[in-house]
């Protein structure tokens, strides 16, 4: 009997294990069939433009410096004293413009006085005429000798040439009259005065200021020799369009012009060219000395495939923009970037026209995320408000 009680016990335990894991079981597959199937993954709401193709400006960008076409030194030709300053410093005045008024006084008695003398020597030349004609006459007669009618027409050419040398010394007299006054020999603008009223100018050459032209202007700049084929090319069919830009970023060109001269050299130390382009200034902001860009607008490509900036990511691989595909999942495509143009930027390399990329969200996305698109502002209004300028950047 002790026997056998140990042997009923145990097996008594493995029915209860039994029926338990038993009940466990029913349990566990009752609730597995009762409970929903995991939910699908849902669309990520993303903001996408479509790639666009258009014809864009093709830029060749420089930094360059202005310059000024003519630059003058106002010096006085006469000595006196400096009656008036006409035009105040810093004026912009025309050609011909009264600048500096020299005391005239006594350039005006020279001028007088060889005005007289040339008045009396022409009296006398009239009579060495009359003479002369009288002595030939009465000379066929034998009533003058031919001594005295070659002494008669000597006194006529020796009246003859003191009235020329009158007439020299009158314009000799006009001419350092006219001095007395320093006139604009362009339109520009004056520096500041280096001689004051009542000054005594005593050394003809004494710079009075400086005159410098500023419309138009030059925009001097240094391409290097790579790219001088290209520009020979171009200038070659009519002159290059440039636009001048004031300030960094994205500022306006506001001033235009056209490329006028390139040199016959290129600069060993430095493998440029020195260029230069002719610009527009009828207002007078530019000024020589100027710090610019300078962007030549050497031809128009076609076809040219455009993008929003905001849809362009980076990473180690290089730049990138996520693209929406057939099944609304977003592909990852590597992009080799052009130009910018305004709110745009060319891709010459990764996308194909019509294509959609995403331009908001990005850091909720990665490739193959399912998405949900949602249209953005079209890139064809955003090409027409950026008018395909370029912002920066050029090729």
């Amino acid at each position: 009997m002790r026997g056998g009680r140990p042997a009923a016990a145990l097996a008594g335990a493995a029915a209860l294990a039994a029926i338990v894991l038993a009940l466990w079981r029913s349990e566990g597959t009752g609730r597995a069939a009762d409970s929903p199937p995991p939910a699908a993954p849902s669309a990520v709401g993303v903001p996408v433009a479509a790639v666009v193709e258009q014809t864009v400006p093709v830029y060749l960008e420089y930094v360059g410096s202005t310059d000024a076409i003519s630059t003058v030194a106002l010096q006085a030709q006469v000595t006196g004293y400096l009656l008036r300053q006409v035009a105040r410093d810093g004026a912009d005045v025309a050609k011909g413009d009264l600048l500096y008024q020299i005391d005239p006084r006594t350039y005006q008695a020279t001028l007088d006085q060889a005005q007289a003398q040339a008045q009396k020597d022409a009296a006398a030349l009239e009579y060495a005429k009359n003479n002369h004609s009288r002595n030939a006459v009465m000379s066929k007669t034998g009533d003058v000798s031919i001594d005295t009618l070659q002494q008669s027409h000597s006194s006529e050419m020796q009246d003859a040439a003191a009235l020329a040398a009158d007439r020299a010394a009158i314009e000799t007299a006009q001419i350092n009259l006219a001095y007395t006054q320093i006139r604009a020999p362009f339109s520009g603008r004056l520096s500041r005065t280096q001689a004051y009223e009542g000054a005594l100018i005593n050394t003809a050459g004494t710079q009075l200021n400086t005159l410098v032209q500023l419309d138009p202007i030059y925009a001097t700049f240094n391409p290097p020799d790579a790219d001088l084929p290209q520009i020979e090319k171009y200038q070659a069919q009519s002159p290059i369009p440039a636009e001048i830009v004031v300030g960094s970023g994205n500022a306006t060109a506001l001033y235009s012009g056209k490329v006028t001269f390139l040199d016959n050299s290129v600069s060993r130390g430095t493998g440029t060219i020195t260029a230069r382009a002719t610009v527009d200034n009828p207002q007078h902001t530019l000024l020589p000395g100027q710090f610019i860009r300078v962007r030549l607008h050497v031809t128009d490509e076609p076809k040219t495939l455009l993008v929003p900036q905001v849809a362009v990511g980076s990473s180690q691989l290089g730049s990138y923009v996520y693209v929406v595909g057939p099944d609304n999942k977003l592909a990852q495509n590597f992009v080799t970037l052009g130009a910018d143009y305004g709110q745009l930027v060319a891709v010459t390399k990764g996308v194909a026209k019509g294509q959609s990329v995403v331009v908001g969200n990005l850091l909720k996305i990665g490739p193959g995320t399912l998405v949900k698109p949602e249209p953005a502002e079209s890139s064809e209004k955003t090409a027409e408000a950026s008018g395909t300028s370029p912002a920066s950047g050029s090729r």
